[in-house]
C-alpha cells in the first residue's frame, strides 16, 4: 500500500514539473536586443568650402611688332616682325565658394585668386646700317648705325568668378566631373624699347597693366572625407590683347624734323590668352 502511494506521488510530481517547464518555455525571453548599426548619411556637395591651389599656366598669344615709319621706309630693314612667343610658369593661389547638390547634378559658384610668375623677355640687335639701303643713300652719320629692340610682358596675377555645373559620377556621390566659365582678370606689366647704337636715339612704351577677358574649362573633384575634397582643372582664359605705342626722345625727334620727315615710332601688340593646369584642395564646411 505505501508503495503504491509513493509511486502515484513519484508520478505526480513527474506532472507537474513537466507542465511547469512547458509553460516556462512559452515566456518571453530576457535577451537584450542588438546594439542599432550606424548608417551615416549620403555625402553631399551642398555647403560653402575654401581652399588653395597651384599649377602651371602657358601662354600662346601671339606678339607682332611694326616700326611706322612714314618718309623713312627703309629702317624696317632693321626692325624685328616680334617680340617673341611662348611663354610659361608657375601659379598658385586660393579659392572659395558654394555648391547645391540636387540629385545627381551639383550647381555652385566660385572666385579664385592665384599670383603668377608668367613672364617673357625678348631682344633683338639689328646688322649695321649700309649705305644704301632699298636704293636710298644713307647719310653718313647714320652708315654702321644699328637698332636694338628689347621687350617685356609678364602676368603677375590673375583672378577669375565663374559658375560651375557638374555630374555626380559615382553612387556614394564623391566623384564629381564639371565643367565652369565665367570672368577672368589679370594684371601684369610690359614694355617696348627701341634705340640705336650711335645717335642717341630711343623709343619707349608701357602701357597700362591691367585686362579682364573670359574664362571656361573643366575638371574632376573627389571628396576624399566629408570635409576634405581634391580636385585637377584645365581653364583656358582670354584676357584681349595689348597695343603697346613707344614715343620717341627729343634727340631723335630733333634729327627726323630736321630732314624734313615725320619722326618714326614702334609699336607691338600683344595677345593675352593661357591655358591654367592646377590642382586644389578644399575644406568644406
Amino acid at each position: 500500500m505505501t508503495r503504491r502511494l509513493l509511486m502515484g506521488a513519484a508520478a505526480a510530481a513527474m506532472t507537474v514539473a513537466t507542465v511547469v517547464a512547458a509553460q516556462a518555455a512559452d515566456l518571453p525571453t530576457r535577451k537584450e536586443a542588438p546594439p542599432p548599426v550606424y548608417v551615416p548619411p549620403p555625402f553631399t556637395w551642398t555647403g560653402f568650402y575654401v581652399g588653395v591651389n597651384a599649377g602651371g599656366i602657358w601662354s600662346s598669344g601671339s606678339r607682332s611688332a611694326t616700326l611706322v615709319d612714314p618718309g623713312v621706309a627703309w629702317l624696317s630693314n632693321y626692325f624685328p616682325g616680334g617680340v617673341g612667343s611662348g611663354q610659361s610658369g608657375f601659379i598658385g593661389g586660393g579659392q572659395v565658394g558654394y555648391n547645391w547638390q540636387t540629385g545627381s547634378f551639383v550647381l555652385g559658384a566660385e572666385a579664385d585668386f592665384d599670383g603668377s610668375s608668367l613672364s617673357k623677355t625678348y631682344s633683338y640687335t639689328s646688322t649695321p646700317f649700309g649705305s644704301v639701303v632699298n636704293g636710298v643713300a644713307l647719310p653718313t652719320t647714320l652708315v654702321g648705325d644699328s637698332l636694338s629692340v628689347s621687350a617685356k610682358s609678364s602676368l603677375d596675377w590673375i583672378g577669375t568668378v565663374r559658375g560651375r555645373v557638374g555630374f555626380v559620377a559615382t553612387p556614394d556621390n564623391r566623384l564629381m566631373i564639371y565643367g565652369t566659365g565665367g570672368f577672368a582678370y589679370a594684371g601684369g606689366s610690359s614694355n617696348l624699347n627701341v634705340y640705336d647704337a650711335t645717335q642717341g636715339f630711343y623709343w619707349n612704351g608701357n602701357p597700362s597693366s591691367s585686362r579682364s577677358g573670359w574664362t571656361i574649362g573643366g575638371g574632376v573633384e573627389y571628396a576624399w572625407t566629408n570635409n576634405i575634397t581634391i580636385r585637377a582643372e584645365y581653364l583656358y582664359v582670354d584676357l584681349g590683347n595689348k597695343t603697346i605705342t613707344t614715343t620717341a626722345n627729343p634727340t631723335a625727334y630733333a634729327f627726323f624734323n630736321a630732314a624734313g620727315v615725320a619722326t618714326p615710332y614702334a609699336t607691338a601688340r600683344i595677345n593675352y590668352d593661357a591655358s591654367i593646369v592646377r590642382a586644389a584642395i578644399n575644406y568644406k564646411f
